[in-house]
């Protein structure tokens, strides 16, 4: 396993931008992750591990070695009559796991159907949808340390989950190389259904896992674009959170504008709301497109590169 110089990474992330790695390998083997690590060390280079590339804006050029995580591989840790305890390999299909998950009998990842990307890619962001965050269902997340060169298990709460954030983003960014998450999943048959598309969308129906993972699935063909045919890296915004003063400010003025609890001193708005009363929504600058089907998605239309894409999103 010997990486490769000058490698374009364009095929390899859901935005097609022009990208090109200093040097790129790929990891099928959990076990070649030290061997990796040292190489890169030795030449004093950096690693940036890469999933399936669909939630990132990749620069023209990124230095150092690029290694594409696609380890697979699904262990059975622990089980009792009420709960199943799962390592997956950090390289496997997100969708293909909350499937799989479903129709084996272990239920709470169903909500979370049809987000693209790998397993490994999913505690950065604490990837969440329909009233379901990730964070809830995950137990640890065993890395390579990039510092040391050592593997870790980090619990859960040594992950620091927030609303779209761990420290996989944050305080310790591209510190830690991700290569399985452990989940512990119910094998009760009670899914969360209170968010309100949702609970429209099943009407009439049993309040099953099986049932929400195909509402979830329904709801996110018709309001999400595919990727294959249109590059996008699915929903681009985060919801913003504001003080529980600016909050009543924006009620009394935008009554309708929704607004949801996002903690104690805080309101968590709706962005896709935002975006859409601003105008934006089905607009176009700079070669990107702000999708007609959702207010969210971002499009590359003919952004060549990080750079115009960025620029583009800076007039939003």
């Amino acid at each position: 396993m010997i990486p490769e110089a000058n490698v374009s990474l364009v095929e390899r992330h859901f935005l097609g931008l022009q990208s090109c790695a200093d040097y790129f390998c790929v990891l099928t083997n959990e076990t070649q992750a030290q061997s990796l690590w040292q190489w890169a060390t030795s030449r004093q280079l950096a690693i940036t591990p890469l999933g399936s590339g669909s939630n990132v804006v990749l620069h023209r050029r990124l230095p150092g070695l690029v290694v594409q995580v696609i380890n697979r591989g699904v262990t059975r840790l622990s089980e009792t009559t009420s709960t199943v305890e799962l390592r997956v390999a950090a390289g496997e299909n997100w969708h293909e796991l909350v499937t799989m998950c479903v129709a084996s009998g272990y239920y709470g990842l169903e909500n979370l159907a049809l987000i693209p990307g790998t397993v490994g890619a999913a505690p950065v962001q604490n990837i969440g949808a329909y009233g379901v965050e990730v964070c809830r269902y995950i137990t640890a997340v065993n890395v390579l340390d990039l510092l040391t060169g050592r593997p870790l298990r980090l619990d859960n709460k040594a992950c620091e989950f927030k609303y779209r954030d761990s420290i996989f983003k944050g305080c310790d960014r591209g510190r830690y190389f991700i290569l399985s998450v452990e989940f512990l999943l119910s094998k009760r048959d009670e899914p969360h259904i209170e968010y309100p598309p949702l609970v429209e969308a099943l009407t009439g129906k049993p309040a099953t896992a099986s049932n929400v993972l195909m509402a979830v699935m329904a709801l996110r063909r018709e309001k999400l674009p595919d990727p294959k045919g249109h590059p996008n890296v699915g929903s681009f915004f985060k919801n913003p959170h504001v003080t529980l003063e600016f909050a009543s400010e924006l009620a009394q003025r935008w009554p309708h504008m929704p607004q949801f609890s996002g903690s104690d001193t805080s309101v968590k708005l709706s962005a896709a709301w935002l975006l859409e009363n601003s105008g934006w929504r089905g607009q176009s600058t700079g070669g990107v497109e702000m999708s007609a089907q959702h207010a969210l998605v971002l499009i590359n239309q003919s952004a060549p590169d990080a750079n115009a894409l960025l620029a583009a999103t800076a007039t939003i």
